[in-house]
């Protein structure tokens, strides 16, 4: 039988990938291949890369913008958390749908089914499946076919003792003889901690540690059911990298001060922070302040790139929901106290008042944020090689599909070259 089985170490750049420090991630790319252009999807944040990976399609495809996101639901454009458990159901009284293209879950209802295990935000979770085509296990809330609740839901904490138990589970229960075509394994390590210490710094590095030990777990697993006949492909990776916290930017309140945007909490300009990036939705009537907010972004110091409604394409969005523009925050190569390189100013909201300078965080188009790691492993798939051409968090749910003989028609992603 063919099954596939989807690791994601959340937030793991690329070249913190080494013999010493993640030596069986080491192990698994020298019997499998690794793919070193890999690349996220723009903004490069957990809840728009995990739609992207179930549907193998760019946010203007799937509709998911961002970690945040404006809606209307009636009262004019709010910005919502889309990690909040109540999101899928605003998206759905606000667009009619949660999703605009197939999820994996979905595609593969008569084939086989996928199980999902995930110790992330609940929307980066719920997302791999919104509307319950399988099953979704997670710490808030975890449910079966049309999103009825489960027996035994999934009670871990969430950091890397939580990343432990659950794989634990996971290997017992999904990579069981007879378990579902695709199991899909998100740890929340090591972006987690990432977000709250240093890049390189002790914590982040014993995250990474972690994180790789589930990976070696799983794969050891693997093993056991390639050993009983079975032809399982794979597939460990991140969703996104990070860089270090410069400067906050709080753009809702120099837009009120330009004349830009009527109040803090007005509906006429909705700014959506992404971390290093952001999402600018304007009420309908108002389509011209986009022009004029698009202006005074680029004689900010802090600014990176704009893509106004004719280049949103450009970075895979569309102008869904009165979304008339998306920024980066500028970002260079500085290195932090313990050498890592990669810096960029964030964009926050006035509400959140937090201060994460000299931390861990993503979400633009920065070097580093935009390299995750990928390896493939399998009986097809030539050992020991590397691929330098580009790939894609999108690339993976084509792949997987053709590994299990399923269509993968309407993804913007291809099945990678596994040699």
């Amino acid at each position: 039988m063919a099954r596939a089985v989807l690791v994601i170490c959340d937030g793991h750049r690329s070249d913190f990938v080494t013999p010493e420090l993640t030596p069986n991630m080491w192990a698994l790319a020298a019997r499998g291949r690794r793919y070193t252009a890999h690349r996220s999807v723009f903004p490069s944040v957990t809840r728009t890369s995990s739609a992207s990976i179930a549907t193998g399609c760019t946010p203007a495809r799937h509709g998911l913008h961002g970690n945040t996101m404006a809606l209307d639901e009636g009262e004019g454009l709010v910005v919502r958390d889309v990690g909040h458990p109540d999101f899928r159901t605003r998206m759905r009284k606000a667009t009619g749908a949660t999703l605009r293209m197939p999820t994996m879950a979905e595609r593969l209802v008569k084939r086989g089914g996928q199980i999902v295990f995930s110790n992330v935000s609940p929307g980066a979770a719920h997302f791999q499946d919104p509307d319950g085509f399988g099953h979704v296990y997670h710490r808030d809330l975890s449910y079966g076919p049309g999103e009825a609740p489960v027996a035994d839901p999934l009670t871990v904490s969430h950091d890397a003792a939580g990343d432990r138990a659950m794989t634990e589970r996971f290997c017992r229960e999904v990579l069981a003889s007879g378990g579902p075509a695709l199991g899909v394994l998100w740890l929340c390590e090591p972006d987690h901690t990432m977000h709250a210490s240093e890049l390189g710094s002790p914590a982040h590095l014993a995250a990474v540690r972690a994180a790789d030990e589930c990976v070696g777990r799983v794969a050891a697993e693997v093993d056991r059911l390639a050993a009983s006949g079975e032809e399982v492909l794979l597939i460990a990776g991140s969703d996104h990298g990070q860089e270090t916290v410069g400067e906050t930017i709080r753009l809702d309140a120099e837009l009120v001060e330009a004349g830009l945007k009527a109040a803090l909490d007005s509906t006429d300009v909705a700014v959506a922070p992404q971390g290093f990036s952001g999402l600018v939705s304007i009420a309908p009537g108002l389509e011209a302040r986009g022009q004029a907010i698009a202006g005074f972004l680029r004689t900010r110091p802090w600014i990176g790139e704009v893509f106004e409604t004719p280049d949103l394409a450009r970075v895979g969005q569309a102008p869904h929901h009165g979304l008339a523009l998306a920024f980066t925050l500028r970002s260079d190569e500085s290195r932090n106290g313990y050498g890592v390189p990669g810096r960029s100013q964030m964009v926050a909201s006035s509400s959140d008042g937090r201060v994460k300078s000299g931390l861990g965080s993503h979400g633009g188009l920065g070097r580093w944020e935009q390299s995750p790691y990928l390896i493939v492993a399998g009986a097809r798939v030539a050992p020991g090689t590397s691929v330098s051409a580009p790939s894609s968090i999108m690339d993976i749910a084509p792949t997987i599909a053709r590994h299990l003989g399923i269509d993968a028609g309407g993804m913007d992603g291809a099945a990678l070259d596994l040699g």
